[in-house]
């Protein structure tokens, strides 16, 4: 397992964490997805075997938000 710390723009409130969350858990060989709304990121631990960074960054653009 691997972790990543996403940077993420456009977030406002807590439906945006859980959106942000809800496109990131589902992804294969994602185990856990911690967002963070104060910091505005994302923090992953993933099997870099099944998924990566390019994954994720179109998941967070896919669901209306900015990787930074």
């Amino acid at each position: 397992m691997e972790t990543i710390t996403i940077n993420i723009k456009g977030m406002t409130c807590s439906g945006c964490v859980n959106s942000i969350t809800n496109v990131l858990k589902p992804l294969a060989g994602v185990s856990k997805v911690n967002v963070s709304l104060e910091n505005n990121n994302a923090t992953l631990s993933y099997d870099p075997t099944k998924t990566n960074l390019a994954q994720f960054k179109s998941a967070i653009e896919d669901a209306g938000f900015d990787v930074v």
